[in-house]
Order: C-alpha cells, then sequence, then structure tokens
C-alpha cells in the first residue's frame, strides 16, 4: 500500500503546518482541508487543537465540521485528535459553556492549584502507559518523554478509555485515550521529537492495515 492520505482538519485552531510536516515525515501523504469531500476520501483523519474549548466548538459548527466527525467516526476512519482535538471528543469543559462533540463521556477538568505548581502544564514530562497494547505505543520506551501545554486535562467516565497518564504535581491525569479506531493524545506528537514521530509512524501503520472502513 502507498503512503496514506490524511486529512488534517482545518479550523482556524491548530498548528496546521506542523503537525502537516511530521505527517509527511513519517510516509503520510497530509491533506489540510475543511472540505467534507475531501476529509471522507482520506484514510485517515487528524483533529488537531491549540486555544480554548468554547472557540474551537464554534468554529467546527461554523465550518459544519461537526456531523462530519461524527460520521467519520461512526463508519470506523481512523482518527486521531491532538492536545485541543482530544478535549472536544467529550461532553463540555470546565474551560467554557459549549457542548463538546459527546462522542465520549466525560468532561475537561483545569488543574487543581498547588503550592509551587504552574499551569499550565508546560514542557517535557514522561508517559505512564496505561494500555500497554496500544497501537500508538508499539517501539516505544516504558516511559516516553512527550512535551505538553495544557491547562486542562480529560476526565473520562470510562477508565479504560484512558492510553497513557501523566504527573504534574501531584495529580495524575489523562495524557491519551484510544478505544478502537479513536486515538486522542493532551501531548503535542509533532513537538515531542523522535517519540512524537514515532507516535505518528504508529497511527500510520494502524491506518496501513486492512479495515473495514473503505
Amino acid at each position: 500500500m502507498g503512503a496514506p492520505a490524511i486529512a488534517i482538519i482545518d479550523y482556524d485552531m491548530g498548528n496546521l503546518h506542523s503537525v502537516s510536516k511530521a505527517l509527511d515525515v513519517v510516509g503520510a501523504r497530509p491533506l489540510v482541508s475543511d472540505r467534507p469531500s475531501e476529509i471522507f476520501a482520506a484514510d485517515a483523519v487528524v483533529l488537531p487543537g491549540v486555544g480554548a474549548f468554547d472557540p474551537a466548538m464554534t468554529h467546527l459548527h461554523e465550518r459544519e465540521l461537526v456531523p462530519v466527525l461524527h460520521q467519520l467516526i461512526q463508519q470506523g476512519m481512523p482518527f486521531l485528535g491532538i492536545c485541543l482535538g482530544l478535549q472536544v471528543l467529550f461532553e463540555c469543559s470546565e474551560e467554557g459553556t459549549e457542548a463538546g462533540l459527546s462522542i465520549f463521556a466525560g468532561q475537561v477538568k483545569r488543574f487543581q492549584s498547588e503550592p509551587g505548581l504552574t499551569i499550565p502544564h508546560m514542557g517535557w514530562n514522561q508517559l505512564i502507559l496505561t494500555q500497554s497494547g496500544c497501537p500508538l505505543w508499539q517501539d516505544l520506551p516504558p516511559t516516553p518523554w512527550v512535551y505538553f501545554v495544557h491547562s486542562y486535562f480529560v476526565a473520562p467516565d470510562e477508565p479504560a478509555l484512558v492510553a497513557a497518564t501523566v504527573t504534574h504535581g501531584q495529580q495524575t491525569v489523562t495524557a491519551a485515550i484510544a478505544h478502537n479506531h479513536v486515538f486522542a493524545c493532551q501531548f503535542h506528537p509533532e513537538k515531542s521529537g523522535k517519540i512524537g514521530l514515532q507516535v505518528l509512524r504508529n497511527f500510520v501503520t494502524f491506518v496501513q492495515q486492512p479495515s473495514p472502513w473503505h
């Protein structure tokens, strides 16, 4: 199979260039688009995101991408959310008042204040991989270092959804989720050096496997 086409959803809330460049490096054909016809024609989709929850949902609604996201996930297209692209998969956020996509039950919460704790959680930190068999974690070291920038984290109702955690101060929170063909990480793989590229390479490998979504 040739290089898979991966649609990077453009809704004015993501670091699209660096995500596109990283996917290109690991052997995908990235396409930045907000057009449903192009998104559905791809082999997989990435939803990046930098910024606040409410503007993200507003932009997704304005571009009529909410039903597109629901449909492609329902159809089984491989999906990777990054940072805010993870948070909007849930029902609501303490950051705002807009409803999320509600793909999964749970909410987005803010780090609690602690003496000496810096919020946002920014910089390199180690993952604890809680789903050892997760396709994204293949060929990674046991506690890989990745790059974070966030003040909020997802708290899924279903603990089994959590694929990795990270500890900031005294708080251990969700760093990634995985369920069937849907993956999403709070950290930025496109900013996480060789480890991040391996995570993206693993996603591309997953996309290339025979699957019923086409």
